[in-house]
């Protein structure tokens, strides 16, 4: 993916909604039980027999759960003589879909049931946004541990040439020669193991190995900020990315932004309303390294030692109930070490603030 400068090209709220609903993976994808029985409990709360879930594009609508009568899109509410809807939307504003109720038979709905089908678009989202979080960090440790296996290929070929190299001196003593080639057996062994997991990988995924593209990180940041543009206007917050030249590295855009995206958005989540998220850039030899610095609720002496553990129980809690599910960073955690990077973060303590850092070889 080519990211292009912010100041050249700015993606239309559209486009970047549509980014979003794609980032979720919902559409063309088979019916699901969770996302009937929400449908289902929205049509028997209204007392309805059409109720259903669906996701816009930009031409069509994608129904992920459907009870009755189709709505179509345009959406012909007017064929009903009862429609209602509540859309479903992003943690960071963008409407991606709705869910709705309808009847041909006349009734009013009660203010009680509006409030119950808006509580029903928030089980959508929710389920949408933990299934992503636990198909990101699947995926990353997938990956790390593919790239590893690779790694692990390079020396087990040089045992097995050396090994075979040692049989063949000439006046070898039968039991070096034995030894030699006991080696040479299991170390072909081994590769043929390892090649096998890696053709999987790469019939899973094309290929498991971050890709080596010339990009420059500043616009990477700036694409990330502005796909988080409507989180940081609902909290009144500024991200300033205090990059003045590009950086330039060799490394997978799409991973970067994920790995960014992220961090920006868990310091949106820990920073209190009107905050500031400062960004910045230093190069040393071969290696750049990014900080992303909040002044919001800080972690611990405790939370430092377990902050990129699975699951991991930390003290700092969002500052607007936003949801977490202690997957991100240890998504973040994956992309970084197949990048043969570094990922670490420092707090002065609780509500002074967080600095996390990411440094990445430039080739």
């Amino acid at each position: 993916m080519q990211y292009e400068k912010a100041d050249n090209m700015i993606p239309s709220d559209e486009t970047l909604r549509l980014e979003k609903l794609r980032y979720y993976e919902i559409l063309g994808t088979p019916a699901e039980s969770a996302f009937d029985q929400i449908a289902q409990l929205a049509a028997e709360i209204f007392d309805v027999p059409n109720a259903g879930i669906g996701f816009q594009t930009d031409g069509e609508i994608f129904m992920k759960a459907q009870l009755g009568l189709s709505i179509g899109l345009p959406i012909k509410s007017e064929a009903f003589t009862f429609f209602a809807s509540t859309p479903i939307s992003s943690p960071e504003g963008y409407h991606i879909g709705l869910i709705y109720v309808a009847d041909t038979k006349f009734k009013t709905a009660e203010e009680q049931q509006l409030k119950m089908l808006k509580h029903l678009a928030g089980m959508v989202m929710e389920k949408l946004e933990s299934r992503i979080a636990a198909r990101k960090a699947f995926r990353a440790y997938d990956d790390r541990l593919h790239v590893l296996i690779h790694d692990l290929k390079n020396p087990m070929t040089t045992i097995s040439l050396q090994s075979e190299l040692l049989g063949r001196i000439p006046g070898i003593d039968d039991k070096a020669a034995l030894i030699a080639g006991k080696i040479n057996a299991q170390s072909k062994r081994m590769i043929d193991n390892l090649n096998g997991i890696l053709s999987a990988a790469r019939k899973e995924a094309n290929s498991f190995k971050p890709k080596k593209d010339k990009v420059d990180l500043k616009e990477i940041l700036e694409h990330v900020k502005l796909g988080l543009n409507l989180a940081l206007q609902r909290k009144n917050q500024i991200v300033l990315i205090d990059i003045k030249e590009p950086v330039e590295i060799f490394a997978d855009p799409d991973k970067l932004a994920m790995v960014f995206g992220e961090l920006i958005n868990n310091a949106i989540k820990f920073s209190p309303m009107g905050e500031k998220i400062y960004i910045t850039n230093q190069t040393a030899e071969n290696a750049v390294t990014i900080s992303i610095k909040d002044n919001g609720v800080g972690l611990t002496e405790e939370d430092l030692r377990k902050v990129f553990m699975k699951f991991a129980q930390l003290s700092s809690v969002s500052t607007n109930q936003e949801n977490t599910y202690g997957l991100g960073l240890i998504t973040v955690n994956a992309l970084v070490d197949i990048h043969k990077g570094k990922l670490w973060v420092e707090s002065k303590g609780k509500n002074l603030g967080t600095t996390f850092y990411v440094t990445l070889p430039i080739k």
